[in-house]
C-alpha cells in the first residue's frame, strides 16, 4: 500500500497521543515536487549520522532535545527552536532527549 500524504489543505496532527516515542516512526507528512514535510522522530541517545541533501532544510524542535552538527558547530535545539540549513550541508543530528521535529525539505526540481 502506497504512502498516504496530506492533500493541499488538509489538517495534519504532529501529536500522536500517549504512545511510547520509542515506538515512534518518523513519517513523511506531505509531500510535493517542490518540497516534502517529515515527522523526524530521535530517541533519546539515537544519532543519525552525517549526511547531506540537495534542498534547503528546516529543522523544528517539537519535542525534547536535538543536536544538529554543522558547520564545525553543535547548535541545541529545543522546543519551539528552529535551524535551518542550506541545500548540500553536511549535518548530522543526535537526540539528548527523546525528540520529535519537523523538517521541511526544499526539493530541486
Amino acid at each position: 500500500m502506497a504512502l498516504q500524504h496530506a492533500a493541499s489543505g488538509e489538517l495534519i496532527p504532529l501529536k500522536r497521543g500517549d504512545d511510547d516515542i520509542a515506538h515512534f516512526t518518523s513519517v513523511a507528512l506531505a509531500k510535493t515536487e517542490n518540497m516534502e514535510l517529515i515527522r523526524l522522530v530521535l530517541p533519546k541517545d539515537r544519532d543519525m549520522p552525517v549526511h547531506k541533501v540537495d534542498g534547503e532544510i528546516t529543522l523544528l524542535c517539537l519535542q525534547g532535545e536535538i543536536v544538529c552538527d554543522a558547520y564545525g558547530n553543535s547548535t541545541v535545539l529545543r522546543p519551539g527552536e528552529m535551524l535551518y540549513l542550506l541545500g548540500g550541508v553536511p549535518h548530522g543530528l543526535r537526540a539528548n532527549e527523546d525528540a520529535v521535529a519537523l523538517l521541511t525539505i526544499l526539493l530541486k526540481p
